[in-house]
């Protein structure tokens, strides 16, 4: 499910807004990866900024599958040069490493969103663990 509503601000500024839910499976981050490209394609985002976004919902989102019980909700917001991307999952916030798995090869995805936001908050709530990451984003 998704929904997306551009907002005309005071200054006159477009604002746009979408919000895309989907059961916390590994499966489904290909399909927020996809929503997210197109979205800021036709919110004319620039390239470079549109493919670090992307990366960012791909890392945010495989968290929220693989930690989350239930379902993730992605919000993206372009509003006043940024985008920011939040990700919300019915989970806990302490990670839990598969017994299988070599620490090089994983828990990049936080190291990687850090580099590429100019900003990021983890917050735990009520119901789980909401990412919130900001990009500038001149578009």
């Amino acid at each position: 499910m998704f929904v997306t509503n551009p907002e005309r601000t005071g200054s006159g500024t477009c604002s746009h807004r979408a919000t895309l839910t989907l059961p916390a499976r590994e499966a489904h981050v290909s399909a927020a990866r996809h929503f997210t490209a197109e979205l800021l394609e036709c919110w004319s985002v620039p390239e470079s900024e549109r493919d670090s976004a992307v990366l960012i919902v791909d890392e945010l989102t495989a968290n929220a599958a693989q930690y989350g019980r239930e379902c993730m909700t992605l919000v993206l917001v372009l509003d006043h040069d940024a985008l920011h991307i939040v990700v919300s999952d019915s989970g806990t916030a302490v990670e839990r490493r598969p017994h299988d798995v070599a620490p090089d090869e994983h828990g990049r995805g936080t190291g990687i969103v850090t580099h590429l936001a100019q900003s990021t908050e983890i917050h735990q709530t009520r119901s789980g663990r909401e990412v919130r990451a900001c990009l500038r984003c001149p578009a």
